[in-house]
C-alpha cells in the first residue's frame, strides 16, 4: 500500500473539486486531489458556464485565458410554446464582467482549470484513483483510502473535502443524511448536427405534451428531452421512427439531423435527482458540490453551484488553513454560507418540475403562452429577473482569499 500525507484532501476532480483544490493551492496549502476517470472526458455532463463562474475566473486572473478556448454565448433565454416565442431571461441586465452563458465543453474547462492548478507546487491530482473509504480515529475523519492504477493508497490528511458527485462514496462512508426533494423527471440526451443556416441560439421548445431543449454547441446541438420519470422503455418500446417525429416536430429547424438518431445507444438517460445534505460535516470532512445537493438539470445550474460552493469553502479554508487545522466550527460555517442559496434554487427547481413541466408533459394539444409568462414579453426588464437567479444564483460568491 503506498502511504502519503497532504493537509487537505479532495476525493472527486469535478468542477467543485478542482476549483477548490486550485485556490488551496494558489494560497500555499499542499492539497492532493482524486479523480476515479482516466480523463475528464464525459459526454452529456453540463456544458453550461455561469457569468457568476465567469467573475470568479475573472478574479482569479485567468478569464482571458479561458475565453480562448472555443466556446458559444448565450446572452438571452427564448422558447417556444406553441407557435410563439417567449424570452424570460436576458442577461445583458446583468452588471457582471460577462453578461452570458459560455457553452463549453466540461472535459475543457475542467483540463483549463487542472492544468493552471498544476502550475502551483503544492497541487497534486491523482487519476484513476478513487477514494473507496474514510479513515477514521477517535471519531475524526483523518484520511481516505483509495483505489489507483498501482493499488492501494492510505492517503493521511487534516481534512477531507467530498466532491465526488451525486452518487458519492465519501457522503456513503460518511453516514450523512440525505434529504430527497423529488423528481418526476428524466431527461433524454443526444445530439444532432448543426446547418448554416440554423439559428444562433439556444431554446427550449414546448408543445403538445413533449418539452426540447437545444443547445448551441457550434457544428451540433445538443438536445435535453425531458419525459416523465421512468418512461424511457415506453418509448423505446413505441420505437425510433416515432422518437424522431417527435423531435422533428418540436423543433422543424433540426429535422433534417434526425435520421442521424439511428441506435438508441445514440441516446443517453439522465436519471434526475434532487437531493441535499442535513449536515454536511462532521469532524475532519466537510461535503461539497453535487455531494452535498444534487440539483435538477432546469436552468443548468448545477456547475455554478458546484464552483459557488468552492469559492466559499477556499474563502473559509485559507485562512484557518493558514491559522493550523480547520476545525469542525470552520467546516460548519461552509455549509452556512452555501445552505440558503442551494434551498432556494432547489426550490425553485421543484416548483417549477411540478408546477410548470409536469403539467406541459400532461397536456396534449397545441399550447398557450400562460399570462406569467407574457409579462416578459409585455415588460422586457423583468426578464432581469430570472438572468440573475440563472446566471448569478441566490448568493454569488467572490474570491476574496489573498494570494
Amino acid at each position: 500500500m503506498t502511504k502519503l500525507s497532504t493537509r487537505c484532501c479532495i476525493a472527486g476532480g469535478g468542477p467543485a473539486g478542482i476549483m477548490l483544490g486550485y485556490l488551496l493551492a494558489r494560497a500555499g496549502i499542499e492539497v492532493i486531489v482524486l479523480e476515479k476517470w482516466p480523463d475528464f472526458f464525459r459526454d452529456f455532463r453540463g456544458d453550461t458556464i455561469h457569468p457568476s463562474t465567469l467573475q470568479n475566473l475573472h478574479e482569479l486572473g485567468i478569464l482571458d485565458t479561458f475565453l480562448q478556448l472555443p466556446h458559444q454565448k448565450t446572452r438571452k433565454m427564448t422558447g417556444h410554446i406553441g407557435d410563439e416565442e417567449i424570452t424570460v431571461a436576458d442577461f445583458s441586465w446583468l452588471s457582471t464582467r460577462c453578461p452570458y452563458i459560455a457553452f463549453i465543453p466540461q472535459w475543457d474547462f475542467l483540463n483549463f482549470l487542472a492544468a493552471e492548478a498544476k502550475k502551483l507546487e503544492t497541487f497534486t491530482l491523482l487519476m484513476q484513483t478513487e477514494a473507496t473509504d474514510l479513515i477514521a480515529e477517535e471519531g475524526k475523519v483523518v484520511g481516505v483510502k483509495a483505489k489507483g492504477p498501482e493499488g492501494d493508497i492510505e492517503i493521511r490528511a487534516q481534512l477531507v473535502v467530498g466532491a465526488d458527485g451525486r452518487h458519492s462514496t465519501v457522503r456513503e462512508k460518511a453516514g450523512l443524511k440525505v434529504k430527497e426533494l423529488g423528481a418526476p423527471i428524466d431527461v433524454l440526451w443526444f445530439r444532432l448536427s448543426s446547418r448554416a443556416t440554423d439559428p444562433e441560439q439556444s431554446f427550449g421548445f414546448i408543445d403538445d405534451g413533449k418539452v426540447l431543449v437545444t443547445l448551441d454547441r457550434g457544428d451540433y446541438w445538443q438536445c435535453a428531452f425531458i419525459i416523465n420519470k421512468g418512461d424511457f422503455e415506453h418509448i423505446k418500446d413505441d420505437g425510433l421512427e416515432k422518437f424522431r417525429f417527435m423531435i422533428a416536430r418540436l423543433a422543424p429547424f433540426i429535422s433534417p439531423s434526425v435520421v442521424e438518431l439511428d441506435d438508441w445507444d445514440k441516446v443517453k438517460l439522465l436519471s434526475v435527482t434532487v437531493d441535499r445534505l442535513e449536515e454536511w460535516q462532521k469532524p475532519g470532512l466537510v461535503m461539497i458540490g453535487d455531494a452535498a445537493h444534487a440539483m435538477s438539470p432546469l436552468g443548468g445550474v448545477g456547475i455554478n453551484l458546484a464552483i459557488q460552493d468552492a469559492v466559499a469553502a477556499g474563502n473559509i479554508l485559507v485562512p484557518a488553513f493558514r491559522k493550523g487545522i480547520p476545525d469542525e466550527h470552520t467546516t460548519k460555517k461552509i455549509q452556512e454560507r452555501r445552505e440558503f442559496p442551494t434551498k432556494m434554487m432547489q426550490r425553485l427547481q421543484v416548483f417549477l418540475q411540478n408546477r410548470v413541466l409536469i403539467p406541459y408533459l400532461h397536456t396534449h394539444g397545441h399550447l398557450k403562452v400562460p399570462w406569467f409568462l407574457r409579462m416578459f414579453q409585455k415588460f422586457p426588464p423583468l426578464r432581469a429577473i430570472p438572468a440573475r437567479i440563472v446566471g448569478l444564483g441566490f448568493r454569488p460568491e467572490h474570491v476574496k482569499i489573498d494570494f
